[in-house]
């Protein structure tokens, strides 16, 4: 299966990128492809560099060096053309409507050892307790990519991200979160966007002489009415999300050992959803 998902995105690479001239031996859609080879395989790119990896069929061409590669994934070119290829797919695997009635914002921790000396991972609140590393930030709808999603450190907290996230979110009626996003600012700035915040509180009790969003207390009349079994079920959404995407062979498994700092977490974060969603478009699952 890695093969077909492999060639299914680098044949959209090429066609997305066809008639992109910036004067290199090696085209983007071949840079592309070569770290996807790599991503698939759970493999590092100096892997994929190697003309023995490759099956004689699929061979891009004469293959980059490490160096070459390195260089190049992180020009504006290869950045764009995942970004494209990110939102290709999006629209391949979205249902046809005017816009998304349910979106659900989480994060989701990316550990990595305790003893890195990774400058760029910090520590923060994990899966169950103190962490080292990352977190995807993301928001989702009904396409096997998200509306909008980031990475930070593991200390960077949901609410503080939150508000960039939904400047990328397109408008929708609801937008559902957990207790870390029970904050009066995002309930407010949730509306200003378009969207309709539902988040249980973290403290339940009366709720002072602050001032309160009235966005939050239509949340909390609603969640602690008779409102909160539709919320939990749909809030599942994104559970599902990030557990089909880690459940596959090719999928998000724990970070490897080479995908060190921000800017390689974020790209082998990328890829893999592109993976994912190219999975889903082949096998035609269900996007719920």
């Amino acid at each position: 299966m890695e093969r077909e998902r492999w060639l299914g995105l680098y044949q959209l690479a090429c066609e997305l990128s066809r008639g992109w001239c910036f004067g290199h031996r090696y085209s983007v859609a071949c840079i592309v492809g070569v770290y996807l080879w790599a991503v698939v395989h759970d493999r590092p790119t100096s892997w994929a560099c190697q003309k023995i990896n490759w099956p004689a069929d699929l061979r891009v061409g004469p293959l980059p060096s490490q160096s070459t590669m390195s260089r190049r994934l992180r020009s504006q070119a290869v950045q764009e053309l995942l970004k494209v290829l990110e939102n290709a797919l999006k629209n391949a695997t979205s249902p046809p409507s005017e816009a998304e009635p349910t979106v659900v914002i989480d994060a989701k921790p990316l550990p990595i050892g305790n003893y890195s000396k990774d400058p760029d991972a910090k520590w923060g609140r994990g899966a169950g307790g103190q962490a080292n590393g990352y977190k995807l930030y993301a928001v989702w709808g009904s396409a096997a990519v998200p509306e909008a999603w980031t990475i930070c450190s593991m200390n960077v907290s949901e609410k503080t991200v939150a508000p960039e996230l939904l400047r990328h979110t397109p408008s929708a009626a609801w937008l559902l979160g957990d207790s870390q996003y029970d904050s009066n600012h995002l309930f407010d700035f949730a509306f200003e966007q378009g969207q309709q915040l539902l988040a249980p509180r973290r403290k339940k009790g009366r709720f002072g002489h602050h001032y309160q969003s009235p966005h939050r207390c239509f949340s909390v009349s609603l969640l602690e009415g008779d409102g909160w079994s539709a919320f939990h079920s749909a809030r599942t959404n994104i559970e599902r999300k990030f557990g089909n995407w880690t459940s596959f062979g090719g999928g998000l498994a724990p970070l490897p050992s080479w995908v060190r700092r921000l800017h390689r977490v974020t790209l082998w974060v990328q890829a893999k959803l592109l993976v994912n969603a190219q999975r889903t478009l082949l096998s035609g699952l269900a996007i719920a």
